[in-house]
Formats: structure tokens, C-alpha cells, sequence
């Protein structure tokens, strides 16, 4: 009997070991008996007026839109008599729901959940590597992942270590411990004397040298008295340092780019880490999952794949999605005419008028030019008119001549960019084929005929009086030359005392270059447009470029494009910045809608001053109910909720 019972004794006790056993594990996890999940922890907000309270009041009295005051408090409606009774309700440390409304604030949004390991899944020879997955519109990332090591797992790596350290140790930096340096001075000492009294000389003597006057080099005396064993060895080590680590450490300890990495001594509790990722908000952006899965190593070979687990689902809410999305105009009056101008450098041969595309500068400024007109002829509001082209020159010479040659040059630019507008047109109409009227009459989509007018100013003296009063190389006695020369009132005698200045040759190099310029004036006119003037109202651009960024949560953009119009959706920009004193001064200036009265609540509540925080909250869902169910989604108003137990005869309402 003694026999058997301890036949039993050895056998539960062998079985108990098997039960506990890695394998065992193993398939107790596989058959889905034991796994990790994902987890909501306690809803709290991470904004600081909410978190830092110190005061909490049970009780409240608020006034409604007629004056009656009710009181607010916090309660729960007790099942078996329907009545309500104050109450406090603490929060579960693990919540099993598997999606959370989240608030975006400040452009940012905190994602927390936890990531919950059974102890029945751990093992000490284990490393569980679990890998958050997250996400967002079409787009996954990776986030860092937490990692629990068993201790005799992480036993075996740093006992890894040490092994691959023994080895290094035995590594030989200094190559002179090879050489047998007593046998080498003896050597020296008896044979060649010379060369052992430079042991204690400090003078320098080259390779070169000290061959020249023994017949053998230091190299090679050293080599003889090498232990070149040793030194094989030795070098045999250090080509073999990366083909050890890999053998002794076979599962390298990571610290960059995890999260966590905790050693657990034993499995005697459930694993809870509390993650929190911040992410940036983004257009379109409402909701983001997050999916767990992982692996099991076990000294540094992977043994298990864990599968991917129920998703967490976190549905945000921003204030962006309060703005007023209406459109805003302003008032504006068209003028038919509208005019626009350029400058060119056009560079002719001397004393020619031909234009040459290829000459000098001018193809890069005349495919300006063509491009400016091909714009204006493609242009939806506006058709060109005429073209005014203007050429002046510069003083060299006989003015009558200049005024001749810049008026001929004009008229050379003007027949060479007509010529250019008919082209232009003609290859636009081959693109678009033919058009014909509701009469079937072949219509010229071509523009009306475009007058070319040709000007010429002659010598621009005036230009070159700005340029020398504007240059920064003449001294002002060059200057003041300059001006003396300037005065003369005859042209010609002006360029010909100025010829004899020392200023004149940097006049003529640099200067005079730049007046012989062509200036084009377009005149162009309103598509369809009879009248001179029309007074209409045209979209604000600035505005709706404010609401589109206040939509696109980019909160910054916003309140730069909003500010100075200081209406609701300025205020909640400014709100969604945490900017609550600014916004508060524009919400008290606006009409008391449930929008309005929402966002003052939610102003109200992070001043700490709770009283107006519930008037207006309560407001807000009387003029609009659906205000009862957006409170639960801000931390700011979901907080009031919870503290007085707003909303219950709501919540009795939906029950019937």
C-alpha cells in the first residue's frame, strides 16, 4: 500500500510538472484557452483643468432660458423603486467594451488601451513579443511593440553575453606581444651593438637607414623574433568576432524602438500595460483601430505565432466638425477695363530694327512675352483689347536717330508678336476642332482682332536720372557730376560732355544697357460685361481658405485666416487651440444658438466655473437634442454629465 501511494504521489507530481510545462502551454494557447487582448482601460481625459480639479461638487443649482432654477446632482436611478439617489460610481479598472469615443484636441489625439497578459500565458524561458497594429483611413502603422522576458530567458541572453565577451578578451590589440623582445635585444646586443644603442637614444632613424647600414631592415629583424602562431591566431579571432555573436548570442537584447521590455521573475499575476500613442489629426480622419498579435521565443527561436486579436475601435470627435459650414460672401464692384503691363530687355544689332529671337538675351525675353500673351488670350474672364508697346533707347548718338530707331523697333516688336498671336491661335483652334452655333453656322472660336499700338519715348533720360540716383557704386561726387551734365538742356550736348567724364564708360557698359527696354500695356475687358461698373457679391476666398483649414483641423492656419473676422467659426478655432479666454470674448457677442451655447459649456467648463458650464450645456440640448448625445463625446462636457447626472430623464425617455 505504502508502494502504490507513493506510485500516486510521483505521479501527480510528474503530471503537475507536465501541466506547467512550455509545451503545455503552448497547445493550451493554440486550442485559444489562454490568450493576450486588447483593452479599454479607465476613461480618463488627459486634459489638465479636468484632471488637476481639486474641488468636486455633488450639487448644483442653474437657471433655465426662463428663469427657473433646477437642481442638478449627482445620481443613479436605483432599480427596484425608480427613484433617484446620489451615488458614487468608481470605474472599472478594465473595461471589456470594444470601441471608446475620443476627443481631438489641440490637432492630437491619445489613443490608450492596454495591452492585458494572463499569467497562465507566461513562462520563464519565454519572450513575448506583442506588435500593436494601428489603423488609420488607408493607411496601417506599427507601433512600438511591448515585450515580457521571462527571467530565465533573460538568464540565457546575458549569460550569452558573457561567453561572447570571454571571447573578445582573449582578442590581442597590442601586435608587440607577439615579438620575443628579450631574444630580439639579445640578438641586437651580441651581433649588432650599432643597433642596440638605439634603445636608449631618442634620435630617429628611417626603415630606409637602418637597412642601408646592417643589410637588413627593422621590419624584417622584427619578423624573425615574431611568435607568427600566436599572431595567426589571434588575427584568426578577429575575423571570426561576427560568426561568435551570432553563436553565443543568439537572442540579442533590444532597447531602441520598444515601448517596453520587462523581465518577469515569475508568472504568478496578469500582465497589464497601460499604452498611450499620440497621433496627429488629419482631414476625413473619424475612427482608428487598433489590432494586437505577437510571437513567443524561447532562447531566441521563435515558437509560436500568436493570432491577431479583436480589433479596438476609437471613434473621434473633433470640434472641427461644429463649424458653420455656410458660405460667405462679400460685396464687390467689377470694373469692365482692366489693364496689366510688363518690361523687356529686347536686344537689337547696332543701329537695327529687326527682331532676332536668337540674338543676345532675347529668346529667354520674348518667350516671356509670349507666354504673358498666351495666358492673356486664354484667359476666362477677361479678352485683350490692344497692346500698347513702348521702346525708348539709349543716348548714344544723335537723338533724332534714336527716336527714329526706337519707334521702328517698336513697330518691328509689334508686327512680331501679331504675327506670333495669330500662330498661337490658329494651333489652339486645330486643338479644339470646329464649333458651330445652335443655327449650324461655323463659329471662329478665335479672339476679336488684337490693335497693336507702337510708341516710341526716344532717349530715356529718365530712367537713367533714377538709375544713377539709385546705383550704389557711384560716389556722390560721381553724382553730383552726373547732375551737372544732366542740366544741360539739349540732349545731344548732354551725351557729348558726358564723354568726356570718367563716369562714362561704367554709364555705357552697365547702365545704358538698360534703357533700351520695350514696356507692354495690355487693355483687355469682362467677358460678356456691358456696363462700365457691376456691383455684386463674390465668395470670400480668405474666409472659406479659413474654414476649409478649420475643417482640415489644421487649427493654426485657421485662426491665422479667421482671426480678424471674429465670428462663431473663429471661436472655434480659437476653442480647439485652448485659447478659452479669446473665444469666449467672440461667443459672448454672438446670437445664443445651441452651437453657441455648447461651446460656451465647453469654455466654461475648462475656466472651472461649472454653474454657467451646465446652464449652457443644458440649453444647448433644449434647443437641440441632439447636443445630449454629442456631450458624452468631449472629455470637458462628459465630465458634467457624469459628476450631476444630466440627461437622465432622456436616458428614461429612450428606455421606454
Amino acid at each position: 500500500m505504502k508502494f502504490q501511494f507513493s506510485t500516486l504521489i510521483i505521479f501527480l507530481f510528474l503530471w503537475a510538472c507536465l501541466s506547467c510545462s512550455p509545451t503545455r502551454k503552448i497547445d493550451r494557447i493554440r486550442r485559444g484557452e489562454v490568450q493576450a487582448s486588447l483593452n479599454l482601460g479607465q476613461d480618463t481625459s488627459y486634459l489638465p483643468i479636468i484632471r488637476n480639479r481639486k474641488v468636486t461638487r455633488d450639487t448644483l443649482k442653474i437657471k433655465d432660458d426662463a428663469g427657473q432654477e433646477i437642481l442638478i446632482m449627482k445620481a443613479v436611478r436605483m432599480e427596484e423603486t425608480g427613484e433617484m439617489v446620489a451615488s458614487d460610481v468608481l470605474d472599472a479598472a478594465v473595461v471589456t467594451a470594444r470601441f471608446r469615443n475620443i476627443a481631438e484636441r489641440h490637432g492630437k489625439i491619445d489613443l490608450a488601451f492596454q495591452v492585458v497578459v494572463p499569467a497562465s500565458m507566461q513562462d520563464s524561458k519565454w519572450q513575448l513579443r506583442f506588435y500593436p497594429d494601428m489603423y488609420i483611413l488607408d493607411d496601417s502603422l506599427r507601433l512600438e511593440p511591448v515585450v515580457i522576458t521571462g527571467s530565465a530567458y533573460r538568464k540565457a541572453q546575458l549569460k550569452g553575453y558573457e561567453q561572447y565577451e570571454r571571447f573578445l578578451s582573449k582578442i590581442v590589440s597590442d601586435t608587440l606581444r607577439f615579438v620575443d623582445i628579450n631574444q630580439l635585444e639579445i640578438f641586437l646586443r651580441r651581433n649588432i651593438p650599432q643597433i642596440y644603442a638605439f634603445k636608449t637614444d631618442s634620435s630617429e632613424v628611417s626603415d630606409e637607414q637602418f637597412e642601408s647600414i646592417y643589410g637588413v631592415t627593422e621590419r624584417e629583424a622584427v619578423e624573425h623574433y615574431t611568435n607568427k602562431f600566436a599572431r595567426y591566431r589571434n588575427n584568426r579571432r578577429k575575423a571570426r568576432q561576427d560568426e561568435m555573436y551570432r553563436k553565443y548570442v543568439k537572442a540579442p537584447i533590444v532597447t531602441e524602438g520598444i515601448r517596453l521590455d520587462t523581465v518577469m521573475v515569475g508568472s504568478d499575476g496578469t500582465f497589464i500595460y497601460n499604452y498611450i500613442q499620440t497621433i496627429n489629426t488629419r482631414p476625413r480622419l473619424r475612427k482608428v483601430d487598433i489590432v494586437l498579435s505577437g510571437e513567443i521565443y524561447e532562447i531566441g527561436k521563435k515558437i509560436y505565432d500568436i493570432p491577431r486579436s479583436e480589433p479596438l475601435t476609437f471613434y473621434i470627435s473633433s470640434l472641427s466638425t461644429l463649424a458653420d459650414n455656410k458660405e460667405r460672401y462679400i460685396f464687390q464692384v467689377l470694373e469692365r477695363h482692366a489693364a496689366a503691363n510688363t518690361m523687356s530687355y529686347v536686344e537689337f544689332k547696332t543701329g537695327k530694327s529687326d527682331v532676332d529671337p536668337e540674338f543676345g538675351n532675347n529668346r529667354k525675353e520674348l518667350g516671356r512675352v509670349r507666354r504673358n500673351i498666351a495666358g492673356l488670350l486664354d484667359n476666362q474672364t477677361f479678352d485683350l483689347d490692344s497692346i500698347v508697346v513702348t521702346a525708348s533707347a539709349s543716348p548714344e548718338g544723335k537723338v533724332s536717330l534714336n527716336n527714329n530707331l526706337s519707334q521702328r523697333r517698336s513697330e518691328a516688336i509689334s508686327h512680331y508678336l501679331n504675327g506670333f498671336i495669330r500662330s498661337y491661335e490658329d494651333s489652339v483652334t486645330r486643338e479644339r476642332g470646329l464649333f458651330y452655333d445652335e443655327n449650324g453656322r461655323r463659329v471662329d472660336p478665335r479672339h476679336p482682332k488684337i490693335s497693336f499700338i507702337s510708341r516710341s519715348i526716344g532717349e530715356n533720360w529718365d530712367l537713367l536720372d533714377r538709375l544713377v540716383d539709385a546705383d550704389s557704386l557711384l560716389t556722390e561726387g560721381e553724382k553730383s557730376l552726373y547732375a551737372l551734365h544732366a542740366a544741360l538742356a539739349d540732349p545731344d550736348q548732354r551725351e557729348q560732355a558726358m564723354q568726356a567724364d570718367r563716369i562714362y564708360p561704367y554709364l555705357r557698359q552697365v547702365l545704358y544697357p538698360r534703357l533700351r527696354a520695350v514696356r507692354f500695356d495690355f487693355y483687355l475687358h469682362r467677358k460678356d460685361m456691358v456696363k462700365d461698373t457691376v456691383h455684386t457679391t463674390v465668395l470670400d476666398s480668405t474666409y472659406m481658405w479659413g474654414l476649409q483649414a478649420l475643417k482640415n483641423m489644421d487649427y493654426h492656419t485657421a485662426v491665422k485666416a479667421l482671426g480678424s473676422y471674429k465670428d462663431y467659426n473663429t471661436a472655434v478655432a480659437l476653442v480647439a487651440l485652448d485659447r478659452n479666454l479669446s473665444a469666449l470674448e467672440i461667443l459672448q457677442q454672438q446670437q445664443p444658438t445651441p452651437e453657441v451655447n455648447y461651446l460656451l459649456a465647453l469654455v466654461y467648463s475648462r475656466l472651472g466655473d461649472e454653474t454657467k458650464a451646465v446652464e449652457h450645456y443644458v440649453r444647448s440640448c433644449q434647443q437641440n437634442h441632439s447636443f445630449v448625445y454629442r456631450g458624452n463625446l468631449d472629455p470637458e462636457i462628459s465630465l458634467l454629465i457624469k459628476t450631476y447626472g444630466l440627461n437622465q430623464e432622456d436616458d428614461t425617455h429612450d428606455e421606454m
